[in-house]
């Protein structure tokens, strides 16, 4: 088994001295090693992160009244950069209008009672 690892592990750093045009250095090596396991573990969160939405979307879908909810998921799942930005964009516009509104009732309000007053 550490036989064919350090195979392995020798044919990666020969392919990366191929790209890179030179052999790195130790530390070069290990910080590439380290980024390339960083990526393994976000790839696996990632995963999963995604079959739980896939299982909340299916359970979505089976209800109802939560048909709305799967749509968003689904939307999510198949555009996630995309869907993130127009949530952005939409929280924005409705956090302004929410703003906008409390600011004419509360005017409304003072002038109601003005007017009673």
């Amino acid at each position: 088994m550490t036989g064919t690892t350090t195979q392995e592990r020798r044919e990666r750093e020969l392919q990366v001295a191929r790209d890179q045009g030179r052999w790195l250095s130790d530390d070069e090596y290990e910080s590439m090693e380290q980024q390339h396991q960083q990526r393994i573990v976000q790839n696996r969160r990632d995963s999963a992160t995604r079959n739980k939405l896939i299982i909340l979307t299916a359970i979505c879908v089976l209800i109802p009244p939560l048909w709305p909810v799967a749509l968003g998921l689904t939307l999510y799942l198949l555009f996630p950069k995309s869907v993130a930005k127009i949530s952005l964009v939409a929280g924005l516009i409705l956090g302004s209008l929410g703003v906008l509104l409390t600011a004419v009732l509360a005017l409304f309000s003072v002038w109601l009672i003005n007017l009673i007053f």
